[in-house]
């Protein structure tokens, strides 16, 4: 079968997936059966998520996986028996899998750039799914997947997986108790000392053969170019196909940035940085900084990662009364408050607690007593038994389609203007990005 045969297969049979994927709506105790599209490192972290959070409910299957690489089905098929006792079965392609009546829900880790055609993919055809981040890189990628989840019944979990960390759940409850006065500014800086996403030596490159794959599949949309095994597999660092920091680390924060704040998509973005650490192969930025505003909530927005440096990871939240400060990097779980003891203007006292010196209180969820260390696995329990549960009760996960679209568009912007060299706008009423300051809404 090849390519646009495929394409009028998926075309003509996705009317009947859908109906007949809605007559196995889960319940409680149905035994719900699970596929995984794209078997590459990332997949490897979804299984190890899925076999910890059997501990809560084991009540399902890992049935098939699909890549387009030979290798990665049976390597994924391989961990997947070691991890589940039983053989999942492969498939190259995604709507072969898909075929499966009994098939009930997917897991995609594949390249930046397919997420969200995948997502549109799998929710047509009948099943839920759980989408790595980034959702999507383009705005029209964006709003492709996000009108296909949102014309189905599907349940959708975005693999923004500190979306369900309890930390930074009780993070966000302090901010709308109040206790931290009017929010400000919101600043993170997460680092390595590396060429991240960058491995001279890596033996998949060595290993993979174009006729053990599909590369005109895989290139999914992006410009034509002939078969690269580096593009391929270090796609981030290549500018066609990711943001690179953008894509990763700062959706992760952005995504956090409107969680703490309970608003979607900052209203500009201005960005800049550079190759300055790693003069390989890499087109993307190992050095990278962005500022943002939140103009509703009169918060400034600042999120920088160098590839350079380790030193200095953290999270800043600062109130009029307070503040939160996480000292580790992306998703850290630790976090303190401090209370602001004073505020001055010239002679005249706004308010004063008449503490000599604030003391930092740990910022623990209930049940909790002991601090946790700053760093947590990216393999996070919490949010694969977020999915899970929703698929039984059809409840809303805590990364729905909205943050995706939501973090997608952050992302756009900033990228955007790193590219462009120019200061970025998100058009609330359109859903556009723009290079200049959107016209004022009449109604508001």
């Amino acid at each position: 079968m090849d390519t646009v045969s495929r394409r009028e297969f998926l075309a003509t049979s996705t009317l009947i997936l859908s109906a007949r994927s809605y007559s196995r709506i889960l319940g409680a105790n149905d035994r719900i059966q699970i596929g995984q599209i794209g078997c590459g490192h990332r997949a490897v972290g979804h299984r190890q998520m899925l076999k910890m959070s059997a501990e809560t409910d084991s009540n399902f299957d890992l049935r098939s996986v699909c890549d387009l690489w030979s290798v990665n089905r049976d390597r994924a098929a391989d961990d997947a028996q070691r991890l589940f006792g039983h053989r999942p079965r492969t498939f190259q392609y995604s709507e072969e899998m898909l075929a499966d009546r009994d098939l009930d829900a997917v897991m995609i880790a594949t390249g930046d750039h397919q997420h969200a055609k995948i997502l549109a993919e799998v929710v047509r055809a009948g099943k839920d799914c759980y989408c790595e981040k980034p959702m999507a890189n383009t705005l029209d990628d964006a709003r492709l997947a996000r009108e296909a989840v949102v014309a189905s019944k599907q349940v959708v979990q975005m693999g923004s997986q500190w979306l369900s960390c309890p930390y930074q759940h009780e993070v966000r409850e302090i901010i709308r108790s109040g206790k931290l006065g009017k929010i400000v500014a919101i600043s993170q800086s997460w680092n390595y000392n590396g060429p991240r996403w960058h491995v001279p030596k890596d033996e998949n490159v060595a290993a993979i053969r174009e006729r053990d794959t599909d590369w005109k599949r895989w290139l999914l949309g992006r410009p034509a170019r002939p078969f690269d095994p580096r593009v391929y597999f270090e796609f981030r660092i290549f500018k066609d196909f990711s943001g690179g920091i953008t894509d990763q680390w700062y959706s992760h924060g952005s995504g956090l940035a409107h969680f703490y704040l309970d608003t979607f998509v900052p209203d500009d973005t201005v960005s800049n940085g550079g190759i300055f650490a790693w003069h390989d192969v890499r087109e993307n930025p190992d050095t990278f900084q962005s500022v943002s505003t939140f103009a509703k909530n009169e918060v400034l927005y600042t999120y920088s990662t160098t590839f350079g440096n380790a030193y200095g990871d953290h999270t800043i939240i600062r109130g009029t009364r307070g503040t939160l400060y996480s000292p580790g990097g992306e998703g850290s779980p630790q976090w303190w408050f401090l209370a602001e003891p004073r505020s001055l203007w010239g002679s005249n006292v706004v308010f004063d607690l008449r503490a000599t010196k604030a003391k930092p209180e740990p910022v623990l969820p209930a049940g909790k007593t002991e601090v946790p260390p700053v760093k947590q696995d990216d393999n996070l329990k919490a949010h694969t038994d977020n999915w899970l549960a929703c698929m039984r009760s059809r409840k809303t996960p805590n990364g729905s389609i909205e943050t995706g679209f939501a973090h997608s568009a952050a992302v756009i912007m900033a990228t955007r203007s790193y590219r462009e060299g120019k200061k970025m706008y998100w058009d609330r009423r359109r859903e556009e990005i723009l290079d200049h300051a959107p016209p004022s809404d009449p109604s508001a």
